[in-house]
């Protein structure tokens, strides 16, 4: 079984999806769409495929991508040094705890400073969802009078405004137009 999923794997790495049966039996060289079915079946018990509920095709299932996955070994102290002892706690897969809603969701490169005390350093990458509501003091991508910017979502009264994350910086009141387009969701930094 480990050979096909390498072939299915690959197909999706292409496609962005997975195959139907027709395909999977291609892709595999069975003769008949029962012993394809039958060999999806297998591949849905061990978690590596799955059928969508709404539409019975298949999709990834939690086990897809094992090999992506990283492991969490322990805990590490921040503060005063201490013993550490390493047992392996987990498996993640980084994709699946960054963006758990990929189709809503996208990757900005930051650019200035102004959410610099919120840990945002210019160079990072965030990651960002649209969603129907948002919350006061959500960072948020918004437009604001035709321009984009990441900021505080802000609430006073019933208006809302921007607040950056750098004392430098001034708060943004709307003088025409304001939308926020997506909230911040995580951020991702390499050293």
């Amino acid at each position: 079984m480990e050979h096909g999923t390498e072939k299915i794997a690959a197909f999706y790495k292409k496609r962005r999806r997975m195959p139907t049966i027709r395909e999977l039996m291609a892709l595999m060289g069975y003769q008949s769409t029962g012993a394809t079915a039958y060999y999806a079946e297998k591949l849905i018990e061990a978690g590596y495929l799955a059928k969508d509920k709404a539409t019975g095709t298949l999709v990834p299932g939690h086990n897809f991508g094992e090999e992506n996955k990283v492991k969490i070994l322990g805990l590490v102290e921040a503060g005063f040094p201490s013993v550490a002892e390493e047992e392996l706690l987990d498996v993640m897969d980084f994709d699946e705890y960054l963006v758990p809603n990929k189709e809503a969701s996208y990757i900005l490169k930051v650019k200035g400073d102004s959410m610099i005390e919120a840990g945002i350093q210019p160079g990072d990458m965030v990651v960002v969802e649209r969603r129907a509501s948002y919350k006061p003091g959500q960072i948020v991508i918004a437009m604001i009078d035709g321009e984009y910017t990441m900021k505080y979502l802000r609430k006073k009264s019933n208006d809302y405004f921007l607040e950056p994350g750098n004392a430098k910086y001034k708060p943004i009141y709307p003088r025409e137009s304001f939308r926020v387009e997506a909230v911040v969701t995580a951020v991702v930094r390499k050293y």
